[in-house]
Formats: C-alpha cells, structure tokens, sequence
C-alpha cells in the first residue's frame, strides 16, 4: 500500500472512530434520560405512603326521648375506649351538641357515656367534654367520641391527566399506577408507625436461654427433639 493510501484509511478510521464515539455518547445520554424519567415517575413518589395523626371517631345517636344507653351501645362505647389505648394516646373527647332538639336527651345520656368510656379502661382525666353548634334547632344531633391515633394514607386514586399510552418515545409508568397497591398496603398495615422505623426487639427468655446453656456447657444436643413422621399419616 502507497502511502496516499495509507493516509486515506487513516482518515476514514478516524472518522469512524468518531462517529462511533459520538453514536456511543448519545446512546448514554438517551440512557440516563430513560433512567431520570422511569425514576421520576416511580409509583412510590407519584403515591407516597403519607403517615399522620388523624382522629377516629364514633357517633352516636341520640333521640329526643333517650334518658339513659342501653346494653349494645354502652359496649360499643367501651370497646372504643379499649381501642383508643391500643391505637391512641389514651384519652378520648365527648362533643356534645348545643342547640338541637335533643339537647335535655344529651346532656341525661353523657354521664352514663363517660361510665362506659371508663368501664373501656380510661380514668376520669383522660376524658373531657367539648360542645359544638348545631345550626337546625330541629335536628337531633349525634354526640361523637374522639381520639387522636396515627393514619397511613396514599392519597385518591383514579388519576388519569393524560392518555395512558404516553408520549412519543416515552417508557413511564403512567400517572394512576401502583396507586391502588399503596392504598392497600397503607390500609391494611396494623401499626402505621411500622411504615417510619423498626420497632425495638422484645427481651430474650432468660429461663430458655439458661437451659441452652447449661446443656451446651454438658455437651449435649441445645436444639428442640424432631422425630421424623411423627403425627403425620398418608391418605389411601
């Protein structure tokens, strides 16, 4: 090979060289901008699971002839006692309505409410009374009991701003998925706190741990006894 020739190759190396350097730097720029997008739109920031102090309340309703609770409601009352120390702080309010027809009937039944609520587990400071307004004097207002606990939540779901196929090119999740897993996941979870930290781990079995040491100590066998087919039987 001459050396024009050899001059030619190198400059159509080169130029490969260059477009593929340039194909190889677009492609990674097009990789990231997926990676940044798919993230953006990630279901657990589009429907974060958001963990807050919300009241829990119950209503009662009162008629204008009640003067005292009858057995099934005063049991409801000291259940949600009972659930207001397992879920809430302990301390439940009486809003008592003010201005209904039922008023004489309220203030009659709100001592036997508070006997209830005591009966649930609550002493006499951890209840307290408030009133509230009612604005039709013909109305027989609920008195509602409530307690402040901790509520996992995701939001409402059923968003659908644009069309569900996206834009041009676009790989995203779109704008209402993964919302109905988190709703779920934030209803069903027994102790939201869980959602925020670890709980702390509960004391060991001093008894138990003894006895697995002393037998380690004698050499012998620290695991349970299995004996294998023991209670089990095959059907014919």
């Amino acid at each position: 090979m001459n050396s024009k020739n050899m001059i030619r190759a190198a400059k159509a190396s080169k130029s490969a060289l260059l477009i593929a350097g340039c194909l190889m730097v677009t492609a990674c720029a097009k990789q990231q901008t997926d990676s940044q997008l798919l993230a953006s739109h990630d279901y657990r920031l589009q429907h974060p699971i958001v963990v807050t102090e919300e009241p829990e309340t119950l209503d009662l309703p009162i008629g204008q002839n009640t003067r005292s609770l009858y057995g099934p409601i005063s049991g409801t009352i000291s259940a949600f006692a009972v659930e207001s120390r397992r879920k809430g702080n302990g301390r439940v309010e009486i809003l008592v309505p003010s201005g209904g027809a039922n008023e004489a009937a309220v203030h009659s039944v709100t001592p036997d409410i508070r006997k209830a609520l005591q009966r649930g587990g609550l002493s006499g400071s951890q209840i307290s009374t408030r009133t509230y307004s009612v604005q039709d004097a013909s109305a027989d207002a609920p008195i509602r009991l409530s307690y402040a606990r901790m509520k996992a939540t995701a939001g409402e779901c059923g968003a659908w701003p644009k069309n569900i196929g996206g834009g041009v090119g676009e790989n995203a999740n779109y704008q209402n998925f993964g919302c109905a897993t988190q709703s779920n996941l934030a209803a069903i979870v027994e102790n939201p706190s869980d959602l925020l930290t670890p709980r702390a781990t509960t004391p060991s079995d001093q008894g138990r741990r003894a006895v697995v040491i002393e037998k380690y100590r004698k050499g012998e066998v620290t695991a349970g006894e299995y004996t294998e087919g023991v209670g089990a039987e095959i059907s014919e």
